[in-house]
């Protein structure tokens, strides 16, 4: 059980390296905007912190992989969670591959092949990956958590809508006031769904470890 919660806890410590690596990181580039500037920035092609935030994002990848494993094991009797682990981690392998093998342009640098793959892989992970995996963890969580992840997908639409209705204005090297902050919502609040829906199977572990001392010291 305790290998169990370990595997459980890193989807909690994923959340916070990477939020942690994007405050660092805007720290470290004076130039940079976090209002302003996507996250996807912080990794593009001739980005001063680029290395330093590919580290850290290769091992937040890493964490996930080890959350999804862990909820895998840990809930063998529910296929929803079985299903929402498949989707975490697959979705973790996509932004991975992203990071290292499609990163975008700097504004003003003209894209080509490499900044059209980083938007369709990215709106891959978030429509086939990301939300699948949320739906499947409210499928396996009734009450205020489904309704709680119904919300945060719904925000993320629309605060997608308002980032990516600035995309013209990014491409053509325009200011693109809010557009950070804007994607910063909608990556927030998913790495805030998954250390709610660590939490929530840290509970459910927990509980199922009670049982089973119930039993094996004979109390029905």
């Amino acid at each position: 059980m305790k290998r169990k919660s370990i595997l459980l806890y890193c989807g909690i410590f994923s959340s916070f390296l990477y939020i942690l690596t994007d405050i660092v990181s805007v720290a470290i580039w004076s130039d940079y905007c976090y209002t302003s500037q996507t996250v996807s920035e912080l990794i593009a092609i001739d980005s001063p912190i680029r290395t330093f935030v590919v580290i850290c994002f290769i091992i937040y990848a890493f964490l996930i992989y080890a959350f999804g494993i862990g909820i895998w094991f840990t809930v063998a009797e529910k296929r929803s969670l079985k299903i929402a682990a498949i989707f975490i981690i697959g979705k973790e392998i996509l932004g991975l591959a992203i990071t290292l093998f499609f990163p975008i342009h700097l504004r003003g640098v003209e894209g080509n092949y490499s900044d059209i793959m980083h938007g369709i892989l990215t709106a891959v992970g978030v429509f086939l990956f990301m939300f699948p995996a949320m739906i499947a963890g409210t499928v396996a969580f009734k009450g205020i958590f489904r309704y709680y992840s119904i919300v945060t997908m719904t925000l993320f639409i629309v605060f997608g809508i308002l980032a990516g209705a600035l995309q013209p204005q990014y491409i053509a090297n325009l200011p693109t006031p809010m557009m950070g902050i804007w994607e910063r919502i909608n990556i927030y609040g998913y790495m805030l769904w998954i250390v709610i829906f660590s939490i929530k199977l840290l509970k459910s572990l927990k509980n199922l470890n009670t049982e089973l001392n119930h039993h094996k010291g004979g109390i029905p």
